[in-house]
This record gives structure tokens, sequence and C-alpha cells, in this order.
């Protein structure tokens, strides 16, 4: 039997939407949308838009359950989102009652790392794992934990927030706090980053680099663009990446200290920049973790890839249908 099932992405800068048509256990993305965050009940009006266009576009009725995956913190049983901090003004927000609304359909919403980690556990890279961490490194840093073949988010749905762990006592800031996990190893971290490494140069009187040649570019500077440029070789994007994969590595050696995994697979940034990264962080791994767990543990970039993010949606999803 075939059913189609929804799935909605709500990210700091962009929001997905995706249908999937489920045969079995096995799961098709036969639609997609895209378009950039704004205020909640904006965001939320569009994403049941273009949900429902995608449904109609289909032409098989709506879909049978709908997964909604989001960065905490999130309080899952009232389908609150409240207040990430990649979500300014996200306070309290209730996001499962206009879908559950217009589409008449079971709505659930999980934690954008614990979604991930359901979708590779049950679709990539953690099949067939009992105990693997997924690392969304996007936007933000968070982890979603299996660990002895379940879901584990702790005693109030707050397991997992890594990118708050402290890595240095001064750093750049993620999840509000300066030197966090999310400081070095996110999107906006690295963008800090790199903007400092950048105006200290320029400061200096030294060339910009050639992803910011004058202090007029600063405002453009991204991770993607500075991981553009560590993968063309230019030599102060090579080694924000490198400081990026040593404190990369230091968290990982935390995780796999303490969980003993036998996985931890990584999304986003990782997948895109794993050649700029893997050295340092092997590296530093090396140093730090304990030898025994961490040759029990490989490390891997997300095998759904850029498309992480609409499976882990559409996980929410399938959980409903098989619980």
């Amino acid at each position: 039997m075939t059913r189609l099932l929804g799935g909605i992405d709500i990210g700091g800068t962009k929001c997905a939407v995706a249908l999937g048509e489920l045969h079995g256990a096995e799961i098709r993305i036969v639609g997609k949308r895209a378009f950039a965050t704004g205020a909640p009940d904006e965001t939320i009006a569009n994403c049941v838009g273009h949900l429902d266009a995608l449904a109609a576009e289909q032409g098989n009725g709506a879909p049978a359950a709908i997964g909604i995956s989001c960065g905490g913190p999130l309080d899952s049983g009232l389908g609150l989102i409240l207040s990430p901090p990649n979500l300014p003004g996200w306070e309290r927000f209730d996001v499962v009652t206009p879908v559950q609304e217009r589409f008449q359909a079971p709505v659930a919403l999980q934690n954008d790392a614990n979604a991930g980690a359901l979708a590779e556990w049950k679709w990539g890279a953690g099949r067939g794992c009992t105990d693997f961490i997924f690392l969304t490194f996007g936007t933000g840093m968070g982890a979603g934990l299996i660990l002895n073949g379940r879901l584990y988010s702790g005693a109030n749905g707050m397991a997992g927030e890594v990118g708050h762990v402290r890595l240095e006592h001064d750093g750049p800031i993620g999840y509000g706090k300066a030197g966090s996990f999310e400081g070095f190893c996110s999107g906006g971290g690295i963008a800090l980053m790199a903007r400092a490494v950048v105006e200290q140069r320029l400061a200096e009187g030294k060339p910009g680099p050639s992803f910011c040649p004058t202090s007029a570019d600063l405002p453009k500077v991204t991770a993607e663009t500075v991981g553009i440029a560590a993968q063309q070789g230019d030599p102060v994007a090579l080694d924000i990446y490198t400081k990026v994969g040593r404190q990369l590595g230091r968290g990982l050696a935390i995780l796999v200290d303490i969980l003993n995994p036998q996985k931890i697979v990584m999304g986003s940034i990782y997948v895109r920049q794993q050649a700029v990264l893997r050295d340092a962080m092997l590296e530093t791994l090396q140093q730090e973790a304990l030898p025994k767990s961490l040759a029990a543990c490989e490390i891997v970039p997300a095998e759904l890839a850029e498309n992480v993010g609409d499976y882990a949606s559409l996980s929410v999803a399938y959980g409903l249908l098989a619980g």
C-alpha cells in the first residue's frame, strides 16, 4: 500500500516542505519546496500552502501524517517551539495546531537533531546501529542520540544539546555562549570566526583573503564562502577550517568518551567540507579520545547528504504511522 507523508523542516534561515511516498518501510521524496524563514505566523502559513500545493500536484490525496522538525528548545508534547537561538521571536509558538487543522491528519513536532538521527537510522548511515549519534552541524550544532536501539531524549526532551558545551574560555558565540561547540562548529560561528580573522588582517595592513578582499565585503562572509575558498586552496580559509576541524575533534572526543557510539554521523557543513575538516578533526580526536572507544567508532558524513532535513521531517511523520 502506498501512502503519502508530509514533512516540514523549519530552519533559522530557510524552511523546506517535502512530500514522501511510502512503500512499506522505504520512502521516496516526490516533491519539495524551500523558502526563506520569516515571522512565525507567515512561515507556518507558507508551509501549509506549499505542502497543500505539493499534495495537489501528486493527485493522491492529503498526507496520511505530517512531521515537523525544528531546532530546540521545543515542547514536542504540546507542539510548541520555545524560542530557539536561531529563531528569535518564536516564543512558545504552536506549530502543530494550524497544520493539523488544515490537513486533518496526525502531526508531530520533533527536535531537528532527533529527527535527523531517526532519518539516518531508518534510511541512511545509521542503519543497523544500536548506538550512534547524529550531529546537525548546520546553522546550529545539536545531537540526536540513538542509544541501545532507541531515541534518547532525556528527562524533559533536552538531551543532545551539545552545542551549548563550552570548548574554550573564549571564542565565537554560539547558543548564547562564547567558545561553545556551536560557536566553533556551526554556520554562524564559522562566519563570526572568519570575519574576526579578516578584520584583524586588514587592521594590520595585510591583504584580505579571496573570500573577503576588503572591509566592505565582510557582511558577505559566510561559512559557505569560506568553505569554497578553503577547497580552492586559500590559505586564510584553510587555516580557519583547520581550527574548526580541531574544535570539532575536541567536541567529538567528549561524545566518544561518554557515550561510546558505533558511529557519529554528521550533516550539512561536514557533508560539504569533509575534505578540509577531516585531517585536523581526526588528529585531535586521536589526541583527546580514549583509544579503545575511538577504535569502535566510525565518523561519517550523513548518507542522506543535502536531503537529510527532508528525510528528518518525514521520519517524524513515519513514526506517527509506525507507532
